[in-house]
């Protein structure tokens, strides 16, 4: 099996409009949940995890711009910072032998929205043209195809929270067995509309005051937005052509709980972290560091300590575990590529990405959740964690390159 590496990355997230944004704000723990504005409905849910100074038309001209819904806006934006770090070009044989896999839990949320106002509050007949091509999910990942002439396989992901590490672990298939490259692989969401926002109410898992995973006293989840794109490559292909390594892709895990389409199972989630682990071939001893799915709700939080303990046993006592969804907010289908970006960051610069919000520990998640205040450590070896809804479970492994 070939191994695989990161050598670009892009990212827009509540925190920045960059992944280097992003990444500064996780170090110096600001939060990008704020005031949930901008939405013409009658939510309950104060908050969220917004892009603040998103203007599309920075990035797009009029004629592009009819095409994309903000789901693709957003992958698009983060995958030309992604391949122009990496420094690639792809003319020739090079667009053939690129994959492009990008996950999407919803997929075109604003287009949806837009359809049904028209449709059943305006009483108008009449759609947008381009709305099929702007509502699929596979949108994000043919809208990147078409922007570098990127021939190789091709596809969305959907597997709900757990699309992005999904993603991801199937552009490291892909490499890893020679049917590509490089691939450009992560997610993408676009998800604070009224109608998803309500969707999340009725289910009483959102926080009204900010998200604080781990912490006594937290009171759920906070949804963001936002896309993550990598430029993964074969080491051979990036070492052919002097390419500066940011991480090695290791290996992933891949499992589904078959328990509950809801609620966690400790089971499913230890066996992926375990799979990762087997993968990379590392020993539980060689993680210093875990991005927690941590989404601060009830029953996410206790489930992913006891699967930790479960998988690193005495060792989970020496592992720094952290949550950046206490400053992104919990993106959905983008949750793990913009965690990736705290990952990589943790491995390259040996600063941990704190929890923030923390008030102090629950009995029930007794991890060092590096609380508050990000924390220097190198570390060689690190996870990162993402659990969805359908007790679908995708965890990548990465090493220090």
């Amino acid at each position: 099996m070939q191994r695989v590496v990161i050598t670009g990355m892009g990212c827009v997230s509540a925190l920045g409009l960059s992944a280097a944004a992003s990444w500064a704000a996780m170090c110096e723990g600001r939060s990008g949940i704020g005031p949930l504005t901008g939405l013409d409905g009658e939510l309950r849910t104060p908050i969220a995890a917004q892009l603040k100074g998103w203007n599309p038309l920075a990035h797009f001209d009029d004629k592009r711009l009819v095409l994309l819904d903000p789901v693709s806006q957003y992958a698009l934006v983060a995958a030309r910072e992604a391949v122009a770090q990496a420094g690639l070009a792809f003319d020739g044989e090079a667009g053939e032998r690129c994959a492009v896999v990008i996950g999407t839990g919803i997929g075109g949320a604003s287009t949806q929205e837009q359809m049904a106002r028209r449709l059943y509050g305006e009483r108008n007949p009449r759609v947008h043209p381009m709305a099929i091509v702007r509502v699929m999910p596979n949108a994000p990942a043919s809208q990147v195809s078409l922007e570098f002439g990127l021939r190789g396989p091709t596809f969305a992901v959907a597997s709900a929270c757990a699309s992005a590490n999904h993603a991801l672990a199937q552009a490291l298939m892909l490499l890893q067995t020679g049917a590509a490259d490089v691939a450009l692989a992560g997610g993408t969401e676009a998800c604070l509309t009224v109608g998803t926002v309500k969707a999340w109410e009725a289910m009483r898992v959102l926080a009204d005051d900010t998200c604080r995973p781990f912490s006594r006293g937290r009171r759920g989840l906070v949804l963001g937005e936002g896309a993550g794109l990598f430029v993964l490559e074969t080491l051979e292909h990036a070492r052919r052509r002097g390419a500066v390594v940011l991480a090695e892709l290791a290996g992933a895990g891949l499992t589904a709980d078959a328990a509950d389409i809801v609620m966690p199972d400790p089971l499913g989630a230890a066996r992926a972290m375990r799979g990762a682990l087997r993968q990379a071939g590392l020993a539980p001893q060689d993680v210093g560091y875990i991005n927690a799915h941590g989404t601060g709700t009830s029953a996410n939080d206790p489930a992913e300590t006891r699967a930790i303990r479960a998988v690193f046993a005495g060792h989970a006592d020496a592992l720094a575990v952290s949550s950046t969804k206490s400053m992104h907010g919990h993106a959905l289908g983008a949750g793990g590529a913009i965690e990736l970006v705290a990952v990589i960051g943790a491995l390259r610069h040996g600063v941990l990405p704190p929890t923030t919000n923390f008030l102090g520990p629950d009995p029930e998640c007794d991890l060092d959740v590096v609380p508050n205040v990000a924390r220097e450590r190198p570390v060689a070896a690190a996870l990162s964690n993402s659990f969805a809804f359908g007790g679908l479970n995708a965890v990548l492994a990465l090493r220090r390159f």
